[in-house]
């Protein structure tokens, strides 16, 4: 296989070689030249607010710890012992200010500094006078609006050069509230037995949407039989380096202004003055984008944020071909209204929660695919061509330009690794 994606403009077609879903020696490329040189997402910064708070991180394949330090500073440790390598710490999240490996109980303040080994007369006095048996930390770690992550290549973009155009829709979430973010309590973890590029495709592919989530858009139309924005209407739209979003017109509720009939007349009223509040900070066009407009930004190479009737970060990382471990987290504005939390965690839970109507759907559907690419040899090519007819910038939200974007990405960095090697034989 010379070519991971045709990507023919003239005959408006796109095509994605499956090899890249199932053969182990691309898994390995993809460690090397994206997981270990993209900005990945460790966590918000409201899920450790207090000093010493903790919490045990897997990025990119590195178990980490994600710790708001004494000296005020949020680091990503990596959680091994300098000394013969175990787990530092065992425990998921909590506080402390001292972190002691169980193996041989050396002591480490939550910055990573050394500060207790038994048996330290069996250690020269000048043993870490270079810091070289301190927690190693991930030198590069950057916040962009509370959302943290982390780049394990030293000679990486700015995350802010790597976000690039996707900050504007950030800003749209983030804007929901005159107070920022915060993170709730609970990461949904579980895994799929079908390649992380698939879930990559699945979060901003609205194509699907109607056909595999038909039984839970048949229940909003039987609540509210005038539902006329059932035909998620929108556009789909192409980000810097690899990222994209969909953006269309919200067909349910949305606890930031947007009600939905099942719901009383006081929070109707309620959501109606957060609507009102919305325009006097930003304007009308503005608040109607952030009220009534949902997105799915999926963030390259493995974060998706759903702004739709809950806001969710979802990240999720290969352990072979056809398997991924996923992480969901819900987010919320800060010191929302209790009944307002309760319907936001409502909403989170029907659709996109693990045991909700969309996310056991979406599993099914990706592990189908995965199931069928042992037909690889005679079926070799993924069609991603939808919208192209329509040229560049008229994308419809159904339309797969996002997920082009993505694999173009992709196959820039991939494909030049390649080609390196080759140059090198």
């Amino acid at each position: 296989m010379d070519q991971i994606i045709r990507d023919n403009t003239e005959k408006h077609e796109f095509l994605v070689h499956r090899s890249v879903f199932s053969d182990k020696e691309i898994l390995a490329r993809e460690r090397a030249e994206i997981f270990n040189k993209c900005w990945l997402f460790i966590g918000h910064e409201t899920e450790i607010p207090e000093l010493g708070d903790y919490k045990r991180k897997k990025v990119g394949g590195r178990n980490l710890l994600f710790v708001h330090s004494q000296d005020g500073e949020i680091r990503a440790l990596y959680n091994t012992c300098p000394h013969r390598g175990a787990l530092v710490c065992r425990e998921n999240e909590g506080n402390s200010r001292v972190f002691r490996c169980f193996y041989h109980a050396w002591s480490f303040k939550n910055d990573g500094e050394l500060v207790g080994m038994p048996g330290k007369d069996g250690f020269p006095e000048d043993f870490n006078d270079e810091g070289t048996k301190n927690m190693k930390a991930v030198n590069r770690i950057e916040n962009y609006r509370g959302f943290m992550f982390v780049n394990f290549d030293e000679n990486a973009i700015s995350l802010d050069e790597y976000l690039g155009n996707a900050k504007e829709y950030i800003d749209l979430v983030v804007d929901q509230s005159e107070n920022g973010l915060e993170a709730l309590g609970g990461v949904q973890e579980y895994s799929v037995r079908a390649n992380w590029k698939l879930l990559a495709e699945n979060s901003v592919d609205l194509y699907h949407g109607m056909p595999t989530h038909k039984t839970y858009f048949d229940i909003k139309q039987a609540q509210d039989p005038n539902l006329k924005r059932v035909k998620l209407e929108g556009k789909g739209i192409e980000l810097d380096n690899g990222h994209g979003v969909i953006e269309y017109v919200a067909p349910w509720g949305r606890p930031v202004a947007q009600w939905t009939p099942i719901w009383d007349e006081k929070f109707k009223a309620d959501m109606e003055e957060m609507k009102v509040k919305l325009a006097d900070r930003f304007g009308e066009e503005r608040a109607d984008r952030i009220a009534n407009y949902n997105r799915n930004i999926v963030i390259f190479p493995n974060l998706v944020i759903n702004d739709i009737m809950a806001v969710t970060a979802r990240t999720f990382y290969p352990t072979s071909p056809g398997y991924m471990e996923v992480s969901g987290y819900s987010l919320a504005p800060k010191g929302e209204n209790e009944k307002h939390r309760l319907a936001r965690n409502n909403n989170f839970l029907e659709f996109l929660g693990p045991g909700g109507f969309a996310t056991p759907d979406d599993n099914e559907a990706l592990e189908l695919c995965q199931e069928a690419y042992n037909n690889n040899q005679e079926v070799e090519w993924n069609d991603i061509s939808k919208g192209m007819v329509r040229g560049e910038g008229n994308a419809l939200a159904t339309d797969e330009v996002q997920m082009r974007n993505f694999w173009r990405q992709y196959n820039t960095r991939i494909q030049e690794s390649l080609e390196k090697e080759a140059a090198l034989k």
